[in-house]
């Protein structure tokens, strides 16, 4: 779909095009709403309890979640003032800690195999449970508990379609997009793969099953205390910058809704005095100090605050309810029936559209058969999480449902009288593109 509709937007556009608008504006209500703020409140959890962990150690007693939330809350703020302070300091975190991140789990991956044949433990006795117990020994037989692991599973591996929503800024997409898609791809995979084989040949399947923080009990079983110390703070880190990433698209996500008028028109503003592009007059009025403090930390032509701020204290606010009210089950559960719903509907319109459209140019087609599974995997998914999370399905549809009536309030009236004025006005003009 992306060299087919080689623009910006992702399954937004996607959607617009085969099924109609209705459905495009459905995806970023839902986005907004659900899928950002629910992943940043998933992230911001794990990276609460690891830090806890950091303090407490890999061997305290369960401690309150409430603990764990705040710590969390405290971490979403200080990465939505990073990103509200200046785009460069965003993006800088962003590097660092990615790269942060792809150390961390070859070292994990490194150490695992290390103590899965030299037998090297901090306690004296390595774990065998890989060898004489099967991995799957004990696993539920009921189709909807396969569906919520396949949630948990999945959801660590999401993000695989974000590239889709910069493919119009491709300077050949036609050569670039299948490039990232067989190299960056299988090698974030295969890492978290390895990584988590890794830890079977490490801990024993007992500790797997019950703890949250398994790379605390990681570093503990191999290098004792010191070891699920900088585990501990190693994935803090990484869960760090993947807020950090998860709150720079978030903002941009709203800023874009606001600018369209999917969202109140404030949310559609640059800075906090609403500048749409930065002065000639305020930028020579800056003194020495912020001039210098611009140069270290901010964007030296736009100063400080001169991003979609109003945009990310609104998705910062939506990621707080959601770390208030949920758990890290229940979250990925949530998110991951909202996700796959959109993530069905698009590959299910890729197939409709190789129907429709045969003719439409396809540098990058891939088999038939791919979309064909990955529909009845997602059906499968969606179907068994209304037996096994019926409350989180509901409340799903409850906003998709919601979204319905704003889009005829918001976006088909307006275009509407815009019609009969015979102004065409901005917005949802792109999933025309295509039927020429």
């Amino acid at each position: 779909l992306g060299g087919a509709i080689p623009l910006n937007g992702g399954a937004q556009v996607y959607l617009s095009k085969i099924f109609g608008e209705l459905f495009g504006f459905l995806f970023t209500w839902c986005a907004v709403m659900v899928l950002k703020p629910g992943s940043s409140a998933i992230i911001s959890i794990i990276m609460g309890e690891y830090l806890v962990r950091a303090a407490i150690g890999a061997e305290a007693e369960n401690v309150s979640s409430w603990i764990n939330k705040s710590v969390a809350l405290v971490g979403l703020l200080v990465v939505t003032l990073l990103n509200c302070i200046s785009t460069r300091l965003g993006t800088r975190m962003g590097d660092m800690f990615m790269f942060m991140k792809f150390i961390a789990l070859l070292g994990v991956t490194v150490i695992g195999i290390v103590v899965a044949v030299t037998g090297f433990s901090a306690s004296g006795e390595a774990n065998q449970d890989w060898k004489t117990i099967g991995w799957f020994e004990g696993t539920s037989t009921s189709a909807s508990s396969w569906a919520v692991a396949l949630y948990a599973g999945l959801w660590a591996f999401d993000g695989w379609d974000n590239t889709n929503y910069v493919v119009g800024e491709f300077r050949n997409p036609t050569r670039d997009l299948p490039r990232v898609i067989h190299t960056a791809m299988p090698l974030v995979i295969l890492s978290y793969i390895f990584a988590n084989i890794a830890y079977f040949f490490v801990l024993p399947i007992k500790t797997l099953n019950s703890s949250n923080t398994v790379a605390v009990m990681f570093g503990n079983e191999v290098f004792g205390p010191i070891g699920s110390l900088v585990l501990a703070l190693i994935v803090s880190a990484s869960c760090f910058g993947a807020l950090n990433a998860t709150t720079f698209t978030s903002g941009r996500l709203v800023y874009v809704a606001g600018k369209e008028g999917y969202l109140p028109a404030v949310f559609g503003k640059i800075g906090v005095r609403n500048h749409d592009e930065p002065t000639t007059s305020r930028l020579r009025t800056r003194n020495w100090a912020s001039k210098r403090l611009a140069k270290l930390c901010g964007d030296e032509e736009t100063g400080l605050f001169f991003t979609p701020v109003y945009a990310m204290v609104l998705n910062a606010c939506l990621t707080a309810c959601y770390v208030f009210v949920g758990e890290f089950g229940t979250l990925v559960t949530f998110y991951g029936v909202a996700g796959y719903t959109f993530y069905f509907l698009t590959v299910l319109g890729l197939i409709i559209l190789r129907v429709r459209e045969p003719n439409l140019e396809r540098p990058y087609k891939t088999w038939i058969t791919t979309p064909i599974i990955f529909c009845c995997v997602s059906l499968f998914l969606l179907s068994r999480a209304v037996f096994a999370e019926p409350l989180q399905t509901l409340i799903v549809l409850v906003f998709v449902g919601i979204g319905v009536p704003i889009y005829y309030w918001r976006i088909a009236g307006r275009d509407q009288v815009k019609r009969e004025s015979g102004s065409s006005g901005r917005g949802w003009k792109f999933w025309k593109w295509g039927k020429s």
